[in-house]
């Protein structure tokens, strides 16, 4: 089996979509399968598969900095895929490079898949272009209408989908290093930076790219309805983005660490005691599952990818999307009770167990061997 991609998300580039691509190869390596990368990023040499890579020219998007669109000319993709002959191309987004991917499988006869990963249409809202969210699903339609499968991470994702009148789903669920991530790391001395000396302060904690779309006016809301109640906690949000001075204007008392990776980022987890995220634009999630390994009850809202990893009033809670005062309602109950949040804490971390990267992507690699088998237009 030898299978081309085509991401504009990769490594050094830290997102969820680059972390679930780094475990999918990794996990392409050990079965010995042969893969190649089309891609705007380029690793180091201390990841294994860096060497597979094929770099393409990219501009900057102008919304986000960090983000590289890569450019639909100038990158021998052709010609590189010729070279290779692969027999499935797998398009991680509806961008133009990847448009010109789905166009080379046609006319080559090579089978071509997709991942759902990005709620890119809902975005459109939080940057004053709502009105375009129609015109937006109907390109998405026609992208994704072209490929042999569409894997989607959830399925509340499926059942948008499917709403949207794409249906050529399957599940392709997200897995978790429970080694990486554990309540075994937490650090009293972050709990003091976040400004809680002891645990009777509960450190409440969010994960995220600090941008609009993950819906942060939310938590702003939020935090000012728990500090009119006299709620007694720390608020400390992980992560970088344009929104981060914003932010801390509207958040004087929070704690602002920046943006967290590796062994930094699994201590500010377990240090954590609530977990809270009010984003209604996720495929699935990650930082969810990853605060779940982590050992802590989370709250989420009940659109998107989130609430199918929550277990109501056994591991967290599902509150209303876009509801700022049940947002508070939920988070509140656990910072008032300790019992309750090391009981949802354990159930969350024996919930996250259950996911093996291995078995999850094994179950994709099966969903490649059957579309190279049936052909492409199948």
């Amino acid at each position: 089996m030898k299978v081309a991609y085509f991401t504009e998300s990769l490594l050094p580039h830290v997102d969820g979509v680059s972390r679930t691509l780094a475990q999918l190869f990794g996990t392409l390596e050990k079965r010995g399968v042969d893969f190649r990368i089309f891609s705007p990023f380029k690793p180091g040499p201390e990841i294994s598969w860096s060497t597979r890579v094929h770099e393409i020219p990219y501009i900057r998007f102008p919304l986000y900095k960090d983000y590289r669109l890569a450019s639909p000319i100038g990158h021998r993709a052709s010609a590189r895929l010729d070279e290779y002959q692969p027999d499935l191309i797998h398009v991680v987004s509806p961008t133009p490079i990847n448009v010109r991917a789905e166009k080379y499988g046609r006319r080559r006869g090579v089978p071509v898949v997709s991942s759902f990963h990005t709620h890119f249409v809902s975005y459109f809202r939080f940057y004053g272009f709502g009105g375009l969210e129609e015109v937006g699903w109907k390109m998405m339609r026609r992208f994704y209408g072209r490929c042999e499968v569409v894997y989607a991470p959830s399925h509340s994702i499926i059942r948008e989908l499917a709403g949207h009148g794409i249906r050529n789903t399957e599940l392709w669920s997200r897995g978790i290093d429970l080694h990486r991530f554990s309540p075994a790391f937490r650090d009293p001395d972050l709990r003091r930076m976040a400004g809680a000396e002891s645990d009777d302060t509960p450190v409440l904690l969010l994960v995220s790219r600090l941008v609009r779309e993950k819906d942060l006016a939310d938590l702003v809301a939020m935090e000012r309805i728990l500090r009119q109640r006299g709620s007694r906690h720390r608020l400390v949000l992980v992560g970088e983005g344009p929104m981060r001075e914003q932010l801390q204007a509207d958040l004087p008392d929070a704690c602002f660490p920046g943006h967290q990776t590796g062994e930094a980022l699994a201590r500010w987890y377990a240090s954590g005691d609530v977990f809270v995220f009010p984003s209604t634009t996720e495929t699935f999630g990650n930082v969810v599952l990853e605060a779940q390994a982590s050992g802590l009850p989370t709250v989420v809202v009940d659109r998107g990818g989130p609430p199918d990893q929550v277990e109501p009033g056994q591991t967290g809670f599902v509150a209303r999307a876009n509801d700022p005062a049940d947002l508070a309602d939920h988070v509140e109950r656990l910072l008032n009770d300790p019992a309750e949040r090391r009981r949802m804490g354990a159930a969350a971390r024996v919930a996250a167990s259950d996911r093996d990267w291995s078995a999850i992507n094994g179950r994709l690699i099966d969903s490649y061997a059957r579309v190279i088998a049936r052909g492409p237009g199948q």
